[in-house]
């Protein structure tokens, strides 16, 4: 189809659906592409929801439409910064349109960047962090290592059996569910839902939340409110699934034993803060070069809301938490010459309020109606606070385009574009 396209607006279609199909948010692609546009000197406008992609070039009777569809997908950390270097390689006159659109088809065709056994080593891995964050302990932590496994495993099937994929986030919360309810017969005592939360935590759509929200404040209107609807969608599978898992569990062997948690941790903090990132490298397929920064961005952001929660409150602390990682994350930007969420991203994932979401269903389903309320309005409450703080750092620290044109006025060379 291409061939019997012009050169340039080869090159947008293509890297249209490459972004999107790393995980891009509207405001971001549309942005991107509208920017290359202009640099290629083609009228063009885009409109971008969670499933599709519309791009007409042209004017009035003139125009032309293109749409293609896409499945959501989550974020690919790894062709993110491929392709944004390949936007401002075209944006700098260091690629024509049809090298360019020949280096979106190889990136988008690239393979995983880690292995199925490392994939699911860092599910587990993760699950292990978070569920140190929540406040559990050593039982927990084995725990949700465990269900993690487990959950990593059918998240790897589901790349290959289309089948399993499509009831992924139900098939998982009830194996989660299960999971727990016999960890808390072997290892008591045991918190059974700080070892399901963590053990689910990657699956909980927080992150799609605070981007549906984002998306809202800056008036994607179409975009916010198909991802927001897909979000509460994703919340209710997960909760049906955790219900019906608990419900198995408790029939093949008795009431879940009463106490409270494992032998807590004191030390573990530390060691969480280094290895949620590391597993978020693998999960995100992030460049591991970029580790380090991931620690130092990730690592502000959760004590930048630890405190902000102790001096203010929980929702602004989370504001304040927000407002810290944006503002690393741009200054990375600035200093790495790389897209922000390359970091923004993973830290995000420390911050959002899927276990909030999450609690609140678990509230909903024991027939706890007010309670389950209250806790879902806490959870827009905090999401709000987030994306508030993102967008408050966006304005204290220009975007990285803006320092682009700087760089260049000032004669600095572009940066580092090697993939």
């Amino acid at each position: 189809m291409n061939a019997t396209l012009e050169p340039e607006v080869a090159l947008l279609l293509a890297l249209g659906r490459g972004l999107h199909e790393a995980g891009v948010s509207a405001p971001a692609l549309e942005d991107a592409l509208s920017r290359v546009a202009r640099h290629l000197g083609v009228t063009a406008q885009f409109f971008s929801t969670p499933t599709s992609m519309f791009s007409a070039f042209g004017e009035g009777a003139a125009q032309h439409v293109h749409l293609f569809r896409v499945e959501p997908a989550s974020v690919d950390l790894g062709k993110l910064v491929e392709l944004e270097a390949l936007t401002d390689a075209v944006c700098d006159g260091a690629l024509t349109p049809a090298a360019a659109t020949a280096r979106v088809a190889a990136i988008s065709a690239g393979h995983p960047p880690f292995s199925r056994e490392l994939t699911v080593l860092a599910f587990a891995l993760s699950s292990a962090a978070f569920a140190l964050f929540l406040g559990g302990g050593v039982h927990e932590c084995i725990a949700s290592a465990a269900i993690g496994f487990v959950t990593g495993t059918l998240a790897v099937l589901g790349r290959r059996v289309p089948a399993i994929a499509r009831v992924h986030e139900l098939l998982a919360a009830a194996l989660a569910s299960l999971l727990a309810v016999v960890a808390a017969h072997v290892l008591p005592p045991l918190s059974v839902f700080t070892a399901t939360l963590a053990g689910l935590i990657i699956l909980i759509p927080g992150f799609t939340l605070t981007t549906a929200l984002t998306e809202l404040a800056t008036r994607h209107l179409a975009s916010g409110t198909a991802r927001l609807a897909g979000a509460l969608v994703t919340f209710l599978t997960i909760g049906f699934g955790v219900a019906l898992g608990s419900r198995v569990g408790e029939v093949l062997l008795g009431p879940v034993p009463a106490g409270g948690e494992g032998v807590a941790l004191p030390w573990a903090e530390p060691i969480a803060l280094v290895v949620a990132p590391t597993a978020m490298v693998v999960l995100l397929r992030a460049p591991v070069r970029e580790l380090p920064w991931l620690l130092v961005t990730g690592t502000l952001g959760y004590f930048g809301g630890r405190m902000g929660a102790r001096w203010l409150s929980p929702e602004l602390g989370m504001f304040a938490g927000a407002l810290a990682l944006g503002l690393a994350s741009n200054v990375y930007a600035w200093l790495r010459r790389r897209p922000a969420s390359t970091v923004l991203v993973p830290g995000i994932l420390l911050l959002v309020p899927g276990s909030i979401g999450y609690r609140s269903l678990s509230e909903l389903l024991a027939r706890e109606v007010i309670p389950g309320i209250e806790t879902a309005v806490e959870m827009f409450l905090v999401a709000v606070s987030l994306v508030a703080g993102l967008l408050a750092a966006n304005v204290l620290t220009p975007p990285r385009t803006f320092a682009r044109r700087i760089g260049a006025a000032l004669g600095m060379p572009p940066g580092d574009r090697s993939p």
